[in-house]
């Protein structure tokens, strides 16, 4: 199979490729620049994408639906983070891959930490391997922008906090309106760490500011439907250097005539009280329930 071979003048260029795979001859990929606004300081540069003669969208009905290659088709994007704040923030961005029929939108995420007041960086993110069954990839737009303060911001795999602990969330699940997310505490440090109690949680809205009139409430047993023994007593816990604890937050996703829904966008979260934040997002749409429930800290399942 041959290479692709780009050509890059200075805002835009074009590229023929040729790869196994394709029908219907050979598709172009094109590099554009971009001029539309920002969204959250956040500004797509450039793009490369199919264009043009490109094969169809695959039909799920065949049995092999997958014109295009299985490797990379070198589909990218160039995007720069100018932080127009007061202070540093760690971004995450998802980027959606779109394509001329809307069908098979691929997301990927890419997090810029640590951009100062008034800095840019710039960076690229890669579709990568296509999909089974994608469509030709058209497009590439910001699909959402959060930030946090970069002191507060949850350390990356594979680093620890200064104080020798790492807080982090899973993703969020739901099921018939019944939605939860699980917390997670690591002693990354070199020294036993002791935890006695349930994470402090302070919700926040999109400008970080505390929301009002949510209850958080210490017995998951109170939402119907949580998971048996969710509303054990907490015991104290001493974690080990590598060792971990679990909790989890549990709310129904409930919208009743009244206020008007309720969504949480960022938690910021204390293992327990004295320890540094961390600043999690987790989108909580709580509808109008006005409460959430969390778990104690406790050891996994062995």
């Amino acid at each position: 199979m041959r290479r692709a071979v780009l050509l890059l003048p200075a805002l835009a260029a074009f590229l023929l490729v040729t790869a196994c795979g394709f029908v219907s001859g050979d598709p172009t990929i094109v590099q554009t620049s971009v001029t539309v606004p920002p969204v959250d300081d956040v500004r797509i540069t450039s793009m490369t994408v199919f264009s043009g003669r490109h094969p169809p969208c695959p039909d799920p009905a065949e049995a092999d639906p997958d014109p295009l290659p299985s490797g990379d088709p070198g589909i990218f994007a160039t995007y720069e983070v100018a932080n127009s704040g007061v202070e540093a923030f760690t971004y995450t961005i998802r980027f959606a891959f779109t394509t001329d029929v809307r069908r098979g939108v691929t997301s990927r995420y890419e997090t810029v930490p640590a951009v100062g007041p008034g800095a840019t960086v710039r960076g690229t993110v890669r579709l990568g391997v296509l999909e089974l069954g994608t469509c030709p990839v058209t497009g590439i737009r910001i699909a959402e922008v959060t930030r946090v303060p970069a002191a507060e911001a949850p350390p990356a795999p594979g680093e620890c906090s200064p104080s020798g602990i790492r807080l982090t969330a899973g993703d969020v699940s739901a099921a018939t309106g019944l939605r939860s997310a699980g917390l997670h505490l690591e002693n990354c440090g070199t020294r036993d760490y002791a935890v006695d109690g349930y994470p402090l949680l302070e919700l926040l809205d999109k400008d970080r500011s505390p929301v009002e009139g949510v209850q958080i409430l210490q017995d998951s047993g109170s939402i119907s439907g949580s998971e048996p023994g969710s509303d054990e007593p907490a015991r104290p816990l001493v974690l080990k250097p590598g060792e971990s604890a679990l909790s989890s937050i549990t709310w129904r996703n409930t919208t009743e005539i009244g206020p008007a829904p309720v969504n949480v966008p960022y938690v910021r979260a204390r293992a327990q009280r004295g320890d540094d934040p961390v600043t999690l997002t987790l989108h909580l749409d709580l509808g109008t329930t006005g409460k959430l429930t969390v778990r104690p800290w406790t050891r996994p399942p062995a």
